[in-house]
């Protein structure tokens, strides 16, 4: 059986894809009929296509090459989740699907250069629980996919995602920003297409992948891992043990010291690295054996629905819990307010994908400053499935001796200075109860 896809209209005129009132599946597949070489709307035409070898983006690559007639050149961003002979492996696929060009970007430093470490200066935690694993990375890819599409000269852009979540927002945003006049594609969106369609077009073509569903779709990054699977697409149900990515290994509990400069995670037991990425990884490697850092998050998508996403996260939970407790020592009050109130912001905007919004800027020059004293270490335990921080370390530490000990004794005032402090401290509270009662007296 041949299959005949329908060509993207919308190469002539809009970025849509019209579907004329047809249903999905008698809209782009034909049977018995070959496929018209002459009339490639693509032909000859540049096109970089975001690429991680799964069966979306291999679809595209094949469909947009042989069915569209572009020159496609792919690109794969790892920001932390690709072993260097997974990535050779995706190299290979995409070049038996007929690519131009394939370009592996390591943007591992750069992802954490430009968004981990604010999210760690703030203490991230969308919904006090997500540590905004997948929407942070997304943005780093869709930022370096746009770099090549200017390398390259590439008068289109083209990416995987369905019309279903929140990365078609991500990715469409940031190239509509940073790449004005681009024309963007997304077959799979605007195709309607499903799982079975893809599958049965690969098929047809020859190409030979695992095509098998897995029941848990896993994204792995530098900042943890989404687990997605039927448990999720409800709203009861926890993820079995067998579907998280890391196995629980470990059962003795153990002790990590992790070291601080000026917020930067840059020592884990004492031992330095040239990154702090590699620093996580090294803290990833002790701590997601003990299963710590799993969770599920329920929370508001961009497109306006609840949704809900399991994640393995063991080093950033450890990482931002460990950070807290170090600014509660070392910041004043107000600080650790406004610190809270902004990154709060920062985190759902950058969620919702408004990474080049001007304001993130500004905010990230807050968070910079208030980093200035978070110097010092911080001691975790670390057990089965939780952590406890033991207490920290810094020679900026606010709990000092020398100015008092709560609850026990003071030495840097005395008893009256505290009556006095008392009687004005609650002065303008006083005068309000005051007239309000003199008031009411006289209206009795």
């Amino acid at each position: 059986m041949l299959v005949r896809l329908r060509k993207l209209a919308f190469l002539e005129g809009g970025s849509n894809i019209p579907n004329h009132g047809f249903h999905l599946r008698k809209c782009i597949i034909q049977t018995n009929t070959m496929l018209d070489q002459t009339t490639r709307p693509g032909e000859g035409k540049k096109l970089v296509l975001g690429f991680s070898g799964g069966l979306d983006t291999t679809f595209c690559a094949k469909y947009l090459s042989e069915v569209m007639g572009f020159e496609v050149h792919s690109i794969l961003v790892n920001t932390g989740g690709f072993s260097e002979e997974e990535l050779a492996a995706i190299e290979a696929h995409a070049y038996r699907l007929g690519v131009a060009s394939h370009t592996t970007v390591n943007a591992i430093h750069s992802y954490y250069d430009s968004i981990i470490k604010y999210l760690v200066f703030g203490n991230v935690l969308k919904n006090n629980t997500y540590p905004l694993s997948v929407s942070a990375e997304r943005l780093v890819q869709a930022l370096h996919i746009a770099d090549h599409v200017k390398q390259l000269g590439a008068g289109y852009v083209a990416h995987g995602s369905t019309g279903a979540g929140n990365d078609q927002v991500r990715f469409d945003m940031v190239f509509h920003i940073q790449l004005p006049g681009i024309q963007i594609i997304t077959p799979i969106r605007d195709l309607q297409l499903s799982r079975e369609d893809e599958i049965t077009f690969l098929k047809e073509k020859g190409v030979q992948m695992n095509f098998e569903k897995s029941a848990y779709s896993i994204n792995k990054g530098l900042w943890g891992t989404s687990v997605g699977g039927r448990e999720t697409l409800n709203s009861k149900g926890w993820l079995p043990e067998h579907a998280w990515p890391t196995q629980v290994t470990k059962h003795i509990p153990e002790t990590v010291t992790l070291g601080f400069e000026k917020g930067e995670f840059v020592t884990l037991n004492g031992e330095s690295f040239k990154h702090t990425s590699e620093a996580i990884q090294a803290l990833h490697a002790i701590a997601a054996p003990f299963g710590i850092g799993r969770d599920i998050h329920i929370g508001d998508t961009i497109i306006g629905i609840k949704g809900r996403v399991g994640f393995e996260a063991a080093a950033p939970m450890v990482i931002i819990k460990a950070h807290h407790a170090l600014e509660k020592h070392v910041l004043g009050k107000w600080q650790l307010q406004w610190k809270d109130t902004l990154a709060q912001f920062y985190g759902n905007w950058l969620h919702e994908g408004q990474i080049l919004d001007p304001v993130m800027r500004d905010i990230e020059q807050f968070l910079v400053s208030t980093q200035r004293h978070v110097t010092g270490t911080v001691e975790v335990m670390l057990h089965p499935h939780h952590f406890n921080v033991i207490g920290i370390e810094s020679s900026y530490d606010l709990m000092s001796k020398q100015f008092g000990t709560y609850g026990e004794m003071n030495s840097g005032y005395t008893g009256d200075d505290v009556r006095g402090f008392s009687k004005i401290f609650g002065n303008a509270t006083a005068i309000y109860h005051k007239v309000t009662a003199f008031n009411s007296q006289e209206n009795a």
